[in-house]
């Protein structure tokens, strides 16, 4: 199980709280409103009140012993960044920061934070999809239940052509394009529509569009360690 905490509980730290323990990861949130700590309590395994800016305070909350850690607190730019250099001087593997502005998130990189996102840009069940699945590297809902990824192709299937594969036949889902980065991202290479002899190769990226609870089965049994081995 991943464990992945959370500065602030806000409406965007609120909602990816909740799209995160409900993937069954473990979240711990840390926000100075008592209120905002209540209400996400029954919903996360570990909720503190206290000043984020505090590095014996993450410390005790159990933020150093978690993969990843996403600051939410755009809104006081101080707080947020004060927070994000806090987080990487504990060595927090993975700091998370959301920025209200290209400056801000300017002055976010430059203190540390591995990933800078932004509201207008980056939802939060977007983010949570990929914080947990390393195996996604973008996650976009198109409509309600219905959503495209963008997938590593994993291990098993390099070399086999998308009918040998079976992703269709096998998972429900529709692979709209093969992704190929030929060892540079510069350079991609993008199949649109592939047919069923298109082949995988080693390094593609596949994007893959269908109803939620078929995407879910797709990563689960298609995606999953054993696939990869």
């Amino acid at each position: 199980m991943r464990r992945i905490g959370i500065i602030g509980g806000g409406r965007f730290g609120k909602a990816l709280a909740l799209s995160l323990s409900t993937q069954g990861v473990e979240v711990i949130l840390l926000d100075e409103q008592r209120q905002a700590v209540e209400m996400l309590a029954p919903s996360v395994a570990k909720a503190v009140i206290g000043d984020a800016t505090r590095v014996e305070l993450l410390i005790e909350a159990g933020m150093r012993e978690c993969d990843a850690v996403v600051v939410t607190i755009s809104e006081n730019m101080e707080s947020s960044i004060l927070t994000t250099m806090a987080l990487k001087e504990i060595h927090v593997p993975y700091v998370v920061a959301r920025a209200f502005s290209e400056m801000h998130g300017r002055v976010l990189e430059k203190v540390g934070a591995d990933r800078v996102v932004y509201p207008a840009r980056d939802m939060a069940l977007r983010l949570a999809k990929s914080l947990v699945a390393s195996s996604v590297h973008d996650y976009v809902e198109v409509a309600e239940g219905i959503s495209v990824l963008e997938v590593k192709a994993p291990k098993s299937w390099h070399g086999k052509s998308l009918a040998e594969a079976g992703i269709r036949n096998r998972y429900g889902v529709m692979v709209l394009a093969i992704n190929r980065w030929n060892g540079d991202k510069a350079n991609r290479q993008t199949v649109i529509a592939p047919s069923g002899d298109d082949v995988v190769h080693e390094g593609d990226t596949l994007v893959v569009f269908g109803p939620d609870a078929k995407l879910q089965a797709f990563e689960k049994n298609a995606l999953g360690p054993r696939a990869n081995v």
